[in-house]
């Protein structure tokens, strides 16, 4: 199954502006199939499981909704929940599949939201967002008819919940693939590349910038959400043992002294186009990821501080091209 998923996507890279990475890409995919998740052959059975739907609705404009209750039976409306549910913890959504709700641990519709108004037209580009999770955003970025949207992420659930949303709606113009940027090469082709909470998970903010930029062709645009604090050019928080409970937070930069990391290495018109600090109602524990969420993570005397005592989750979006 998973090759197939994989192999459509090489005969797409071969006649595109990203054919380069056919080079490297094989091999990558080749040695990942080799050491996947132990659990990776269970939820690959499980997928194969889903029933094969004519769904009467595709809509991607407002929300990522297939289908409705109607088109189907109760019995298999019962069967899809039940096998969507084996692949929790779901993070990112929500979806909609014939009207089960996957209530998500995030409201990534409700960061969409603040991003699109802010960006290029996605009509006819070749996209690549770097740490999608599970491909939300891809499908909200496919409903501007983009000529192919690509996520990389190296988690395999996330491939796996991306393939159980894409069970529902085969466009070929969307896929998944379970790399890390760290095995991209340096393509200089994507029109539009984006990172959405990612920068502060690397060790090395700068060589991840440089990375991002690698990706992009000449003019391209860059579309970066992270988090951040408030200060001046010379401000760069580094958490201690843990930030909000997260052990891979490295740096969190103040908004000027990110704008003049990205200028440092070369991009150019670094426009600041939202600062959210992240709500209680935004991400959350739902029936689809049970365990702790930002809740936990805050003092509970002062909402505005992590439970660690440094300031609350505050994300900045920044456009840029090169």
């Amino acid at each position: 199954m998973s090759s197939k998923w994989f192999n459509s996507f090489y005969k797409i890279l071969a006649d595109s502006p990203l054919h380069k990475w056919l080079e490297v890409l094989p091999g990558q995919i080749a040695d990942w199939q080799q050491h996947q998740h132990g659990e990776f052959a269970k939820w690959q059975r499980l997928l194969d499981k889903l029933p094969q739907t004519e769904p009467s609705c595709l809509q991607l404009q407002d929300q990522v909704r297939f289908g409705s209750a109607s088109d189907i039976s109760e019995y298999q409306q019962k069967q899809i929940e039940g096998l969507l549910k084996q692949f929790m913890p779901w993070r990112k959504g929500p979806f909609y599949i014939h009207d089960i709700h996957i209530d998500t641990e995030w409201r990534s519709d409700w960061k969409w939201d603040r991003v699109s108004p802010h960006i290029s037209d996605l009509t006819g580009r070749h996209i690549l967002d770097i740490g999608c999770g599970s491909g939300y955003h891809l499908w909200r970025m496919l409903a501007q008819d983009p000529k192919l949207v690509v996520g990389i992420d190296p988690t395999a659930l996330f491939l796996i919940q991306f393939q159980a949303i894409k069970h529902f709606n085969p466009d070929p113009r969307i896929h998944l693939m379970p790399v890390g940027v760290e095995h991209l090469p340096a393509l200089n082709a994507f029109d539009t590349v984006f990172s959405m909470g990612v920068l502060y998970h690397r060790k090395s903010p700068i060589e991840f910038l440089q990375q991002l930029k690698a990706q992009l062709r000449p003019g391209g645009e860059l579309v970066l959400e992270t988090l951040v604090v408030e200060g001046d050019e010379n401000t760069v928080l580094m958490a201690g043992d843990r930030y909000a409970q997260m052990r891979n937070v490295w740096f969190l930069p103040s908004t000027a002294a990110l704008t003049v990391w990205m200028q440092r290495i070369g991009f150019k018109d670094i426009k600041v186009v939202d600062l959210d600090q992240t709500s209680l109602e935004e991400q959350r524990s739902t029936e689809w990821m049970t365990g702790q969420s930002l809740q936990d993570f805050l003092n509970p005397e002062d909402i505005n501080k992590t439970i660690e005592g440094y300031p609350a989750p505050l994300r900045a979006t920044i456009v840029a091209t090169i």
